[in-house]
């Protein structure tokens, strides 16, 4: 079929049965959209911290947590790690169809289920960060309250994601949100970072002075200091469960969901729902080209606070080397928003991702340096705020080309974003499965304030060569990525104005 006859056999099935008023269908689109005030779209922002700065605090210090404070064995921590992620990312799929099917209530549809995960998910995140007084069953009770707190967030997270296509129907207010979102994203990192990092960096369970670890006092000093750790993470996780239930307060009094009159949704089984999404070209060359981008950015997350206390040297600035980290990079998203906006979005992904390969190769290669381990945090924060802009960018893209190419299924947002999230998290909980078995391998000493030069190797691996071979792998994927930004215009032309067709040369809906 020519590619004309397409657009016209498309365009048929779109005019409605009956004639309507001209004027009424050009007034139209004008009505249809969604303006949305800055106060709506921080509002909005704002629900999206409690999922980074929960994330950043797992993601950066879980790892030494459990083996360092719990004290677990690195082969039962990897356990934990990949379990939990494991479990976290088959939860995603499973409440994206369930919010996919529930009913629109008075509040809306993804605001129930945002309102009543809230108290579960701050009383387990807690427990994470708790002792136990036992020996025997420690190894269970991070198991069973990581997978709890993770099925929580997600019962949050994935009705908050979908909710992006609900505040608006205009496609620029929604990239404006999302934005905003991902400023207050990359800033709840820097919150959960600096939260974390300064209140538990300022109780070390090691002696500070080197002659300190051949005195005979150092191994009671030892023991005190971990039960100050351990009140600190304490301290740490209470403020952060109280910002968690502020966050979702504010989402619920700013954000008011919007309904989509006139479309009936569509009811189909779990599987008829994941055939739909999984065999979409466009959404499935997206998830892959950043699952791998991600994938390499969560190794270097997941070890990197033990890379630079054991293969850097610098135990008592991690925690401010990570807040430099964040920072640079919630200054850069609005920069990464004018790129993305001026030059497209894939020229953003290639070069955004792509800066962060040669500091990933210089923190390795030169000799440990203080000043010089600052300057390249700075300068990889660039390219983490690209990292956490981009692919939530892109992601109402491939709903809209879904929702031009299938006019006649609605209401299945959610299994777009569930799945994104689930593929994400499932390659989460494999590379801190891995890199903790690793560490298990070169010879990690539980409870030490020095670790073999084996560990030290590993933890350079993990963070530069293996990383960099990743974003690699990722990039030359996502150059197959169909929407550009002509295809994305003439999308957006077709959902805001309700016309039949583009009329855009050289942009038919059907490619």
């Amino acid at each position: 079929m020519a590619r004309g006859e397409g657009a016209e056999h498309y365009a048929a099935s779109l005019l409605p049965v009956k004639p309507i008023n001209t004027e009424i269908k050009t007034a139209k689109p004008k009505d249809q959209r969604t303006r949305l005030t800055v106060w709506n779209k921080l509002c909005y922002a704002i629900g999206g911290a409690p999922y980074q700065i929960t994330g950043s605090a797992l993601g950066f210090f879980l790892q030494i947590y459990l083996l360092d404070v719990a004290q677990l064995d690195p082969f039962h921590a990897s356990i934990i790690l990949f379990v939990g992620r494991a479990w976290d990312a088959v939860t995603d799929p499973t409440v994206g169809f369930l919010v996919s099917r529930s009913r629109w209530t008075g509040i809306g549809r993804m605001m129930p289920w945002i309102l009543c995960s809230t108290p579960f998910a701050v009383l387990t995140y807690f427990l994470i960060w708790y002792v136990p007084p036992f020996e025997q069953g420690k190894v269970l009770w991070y198991l069973v309250f990581y997978c709890l707190f993770q099925s929580m967030q997600t019962c949050f997270h994935v009705p908050y994601s979908a909710l992006t296509m609900f505040i608006s129907n205009d496609q620029k207010e929604r990239d404006s949100a999302t934005a905003y979102r991902m400023m207050v994203e990359v800033l709840g990192t820097v919150l959960g970072t600096a939260i974390q990092g300064q209140i538990v960096g300022g109780a070390s369970n090691c002696p500070t002075e080197p002659d300190d670890l051949n005195s005979g006092n150092s191994t009671n000093a030892s023991i005190v200091s971990l039960e100050e750790t351990k009140q600190a993470y304490l301290i740490s996780s209470g403020v952060i469960c109280i910002i968690y239930v502020l966050c979702a307060v504010v989402l619920f009094l700013g954000v008011k969901e919007k309904k989509e009159n006139g479309r009936k949704k569509t009811l189909l089984t779990f599987r008829q729902g994941l055939w739909l999404v999984m065999s979409y070209g466009p959404y499935i060359k997206l998830v892959i080209g950043f699952l791998f981008t991600s994938l390499a950015f969560m190794l270097l997350e997941g070890n990197f606070a033990l890379f630079i206390t054991y293969a850097l040297g610098h135990r008592k600035d991690f925690q401010n080397i990570l807040l430099v980290i964040m920072l640079s990079g919630t200054l850069t998203i609005p920069w990464w928003q004018w790129f993305l906006t001026r030059f497209g979005k894939k020229k953003a992904v290639y070069f955004g991702i792509t800066w962060a390969v040669p500091f990933m190769i210089l923190i390795i290669c030169i000799k440990s340096n203080l000043v010089i381990s600052y300057l390249v945090s700075v300068a990889a924060g660039v390219s983490v705020a690209a990292a956490f802009l981009l692919p939530w960018s892109m992601l109402p893209d491939v709903v809209d080309d879904f929702k031009v190419k299938n006019p006649d299924i609605h209401g299945y947002e959610a299994l777009f974003y569930s799945f994104y999230v689930f593929f994400i998290k499932f390659a989460s909980g494999v590379s801190l499965g891995v890199s903790t078995l690793s560490l298990k391998f070169a010879g990690y000493v539980t409870g030490s304030c020095s670790q073999p030069e084996a560990v030290s190797l590993t933890l350079k691996v993990l963070v530069s060569p293996v990383p960099v071979a990743l974003i690699a792998v990722g990039l030359l994927i996502l150059r197959t990525y169909p929407i550009d930004e002509e295809r994305r215009q003439c999308n957006r032309k077709i959902l805001q104005e309700m016309l039949p067709l583009c009329v855009t040369p050289g942009c038919s809906p059907v490619l």
